[in-house]
């Protein structure tokens, strides 16, 4: 490499200083509509653009659509895995320890600077339908309907902008509505765009809650693949052999948890009984993703029936990754690929070509960038994100990033995951799971009994790394870490990482027994 991922990160930094500082012409050319669409907890594999092994027997055509339209990137991760944190970083292009809200309990402050606020001010008709699960009410948005808390799958209740707001479903500050939370999201949204001011352009965030758990499907899915044999992914016996204690202590393998279907395989036991277990979860995962498909064809079709397809750039993505049987797993958090890697489709005629693949590494903290420049709205420097505006063109710039930082903070909460942080390049992927909960109390850092059942228990554990060659080894099987054949690309990587680190100003500084454990890998004092 001809320069170091901090002088590559400095100059995209410093460009991005430039346009947050310029003054925008809004009226010099024509700014296009915006419409933001996120799943919850959609996984790579669900969508068949990307030829997964569900690709044969489970189809998505309208997201599909998408990517024959547009642009599918095959190298977009989120930098927390964990959806309250996710969604803030999407909104303020900024890590979590630059917004604040590092696990699902934090509540996103009200003078934060999102990306709806900026296209506000600068003249959009901004709205939000669907699942918020930030805490505090919607700032930024013209119009907002929202689903009160994590959100019901039926009869869902919605706070409505005007009308008050609450984070207790029992609060009856809502109001309910009957039906299937996909169908009655998509209602929502062609009602926000029916009823738009027709003289302005439009930002619309609609998020819908499928297919989080517990994945209760829309009832005419009933007999959707109900017959069929749904393939299995190839590590769904995984045995952990060469990682760490980590993934061999965490409780979201299938059939733990809520994944047991006693009905369908409780006269099962062994390999057997897992194998039912993830027909059961896959199929009423995916039964749950062909409603978000149906429902995003009703969203292209008002597009194209309204004549606003070629003016609308229309973004598909999901707030993090999911495990669909993968390494025995379902849920997310940690750094492997299935849960740190997102869907992300984007389709703008007048600027995308059709059918196109973008390889380079992006980051949700990026869509904010991105939705500002589209608009020729300047980007705020403390902006973290950037544009990829010149990648959705086809033309990527010579300084874009080569390598993506993660970072997961809810320490053993959940499903005992510990926490970590991580670089991943296009080959290599290198993990440090620090596993502290940075001196907070169990009460203080996570105040709800919620993570606390049999077999969860939240502690400090030693710390220890991984390291992965992605390239001969894509399902991370194989640590090799301590591999001596690695030693001076380990070295290279441990580097890179905490460069990232400093660049993104992760500096651990107020937690002094982490930031000493860590420094001694940086060689700094």
């Amino acid at each position: 490499m001809s320069k170091s991922i901090l002088e590559l990160l400095f100059t995209a930094g410093f460009t991005s200083l430039i346009v947050g500082c310029s003054s925008v012409d809004n009226s010099a050319r024509s700014r296009p509509n915006i419409i933001f669409i996120m799943s919850d907890d959609h996984a790579v594999p669900a969508v068949s653009a990307y030829g997964g092994f569900l690709a044969e027997i489970f189809k998505t055509p309208n997201l599909d659509r998408l990517a024959d339209e547009g642009m599918r990137f095959n190298n977009a991760f989120c930098t927390n895995s964990i959806c309250t944190p996710s969604r803030a970083s999407i909104l303020t292009g900024k890590y979590s320890h630059m917004n604040g809200v590092y696990t699902l309990e934090e509540k996103i402050s009200d003078d934060q600077t999102t990306f709806p606020k900026l296209l506000r001010q600068a003249g959009y008709y901004t709205g939000m339908i669907g699942k918020w699960h930030l805490h505090t009410e919607p700032k930024g948005f013209d119009y907002w309907k929202v689903m009160v808390g994590q959100g019901r799958y039926h009869d869902p209740i919605y706070c409505e902008m005007g009308k008050g707001w609450s984070r207790d479903p029992e609060g009856g500050v809502g109001a309910s509505y009957s039906g299937h939370v996909t169908d009655i999201n998509t209602d929502f949204a062609l009602d926000f765009l029916e009823n738009r001011p027709k003289n302005k352009p439009f930002s619309l965030l609609l998020h819908y809650k499928a297919p989080h758990d517990e994945w209760e499907y829309n009832e005419k899915y009933e007999d959707f693949l109900a017959d069929i044999d749904v393939p299995e992914p190839s590590t769904l016996y995984d045995d952990y052999g060469t990682r760490g204690y980590g993934i061999k202590l965490q409780t979201q393998k299938i059939g733990e948890n809520h994944t047991f279907y006693e009905n369908e395989t409780g006269h099962l036991s062994g390999k057997a009984r897992k194998a039912a277990q993830y027909q059961s979860y896959i199929k009423r995962y995916l039964r749950c993703v062909a409603s978000i498909d149906e429902n995003i064809g009703r969203v292209l079709r008002y597009l194209d029936d309204n004549d606003l397809t070629d003016n609308t750039i229309v973004v598909y993505t999901s707030d993090q990754g999911f495990y669909l049987g993968e390494h025995g797993m379902y849920d997310k958090r940690f750094m492997y690929e299935e849960s740190l890697r997102i869907p992300l489709l984007i389709r703008y005629p007048k600027a995308v070509q059709s059918g196109i693949v973008n390889n380079d590494i992006v980051t949700n903290i990026d869509f904010a960038s991105t939705f500002l420049d589209y608009a020729n709205v300047g980007i705020p420097e403390d902006i973290q994100g950037e544009s990829l505006r010149d990648l959705v063109e086809g033309n990527t710039p010579e300084d874009w990033r080569q390598s993506m930082y993660y970072r997961y903070w809810m320490h053993g909460a959940h499903f005992n995951i510990p926490g970590h942080y991580g670089i991943r390049t296009k080959d290599y992927k290198l993990i440090y799971f620090y596993s502290k909960g940075l001196g907070y109390s169990y009460d203080e850092y996570y105040p709800t009994v919620h993570w606390s059942y049999e077999g969860n228990i939240i502690r400090d554990g030693e710390p220890y790394w991984e390291m992965y060659d992605l390239k001969n080894d894509p399902n991370e099987l194989n640590n090799i870490y301590d591999n001596p054949k690695f030693l001076s690309i380990r070295e290279r990587l441990i580097s890179e990482l905490f460069e990232l680190k400093d660049y993104y100003g992760d500096s651990d500084e107020a937690f002094p027994e982490l930031f000493k454990l860590t420094r001694q890998y940086s060689g700094r004092n």
